[in-house]
């Protein structure tokens, strides 16, 4: 049996959908889905979960349409500004990963501000994924060791993690996908080797603390072995 997760990650998934459904306008749905990662937060944070990160958008998003991306953006830059004096009133953490080269200038300013404003705040880290891929992860860790000369008997676990976005960001132990999809997209595919999953057939902007709540009764449940035997774990 587990104690409840010091980290959980989440795959938002259903914004589009849970528009359709109701008539209304894809950006409608994430309007309403930046109100499920406030709700998120604030019940991770009340339950004392001291790591919560969110797939708040992948490398392969760039391919959506232009106007669907610009307004993501926008929602970014007003999400940060009018979260940040909770941040601070809460002590949480902003943190980020993903690659910020590929970031409007405009989020890449507020960002790093919000990052700064938010850099001693203890009792929380909440990280964004924004334009984020695992493999590209993966790929530019493998970049960067090449690039410091280091040696294949060097390259330990340790030593290739300290070339992530946030090398200091813990493996999940939950991984909570939304809309009924079961994949990992692209997402910590070399931090999820041990997590636990939990797949919600409930839409993003619905999921709410009863669904919270679901998720870590599973995640309660369960045994994590590590490899190892029941007998070990005793």
């Amino acid at each position: 049996m587990n104690e409840k997760p010091q980290h959980i990650a989440v795959i938002m998934d259903g914004n589009g959908r849970w528009a359709k459904n109701r008539g209304l306008s894809r950006s409608r749905g994430h309007l309403a889905g930046v109100d499920a990662v406030r709700e998120l937060v604030r019940g991770c944070r009340e339950l004392g979960i001291p790591f919560v990160t969110v797939y708040a958008f992948s490398k392969e998003n760039w391919q959506r349409p232009e106007a669907e991306v610009g307004f993501l953006f926008e929602l970014f830059l007003q999400f940060i500004r009018q979260e940040l004096p909770e941040l601070m009133a809460q002590d949480i953490r902003l943190n980020f990963i993903g690659d910020r080269r590929d970031l409007p200038f405009t989020v890449r300013q507020t960002l790093d501000y919000a990052l700064r404003k938010t850099a001693d705040n203890k009792s929380m880290v909440f990280t964004l994924a924004i334009s984020y891929a695992g493999r590209e992860e993966i790929l530019e860790a493998c970049r960067r060791a090449l690039a410091d000369g280091l040696k294949p008997e060097e390259l330990t676990e340790e030593k290739f993690r300290s070339y992530f976005w946030d090398p200091a960001l813990p493996d999940p132990d939950l991984i909570i996908r939304t809309s009924g999809e079961e994949r990992l997209s692209n997402f910590l595919l070399f931090q999820s080797a041990y997590a636990e999953f939990f797949f919600s057939p409930v839409l993003w902007p619905d999921f709410g603390p009863r669904e919270l709540r679901l998720a870590l009764d599973s995640y309660a449940a369960r045994t994590r072995r590590f490899g190892k035997t029941d007998d070990q774990l005793r």
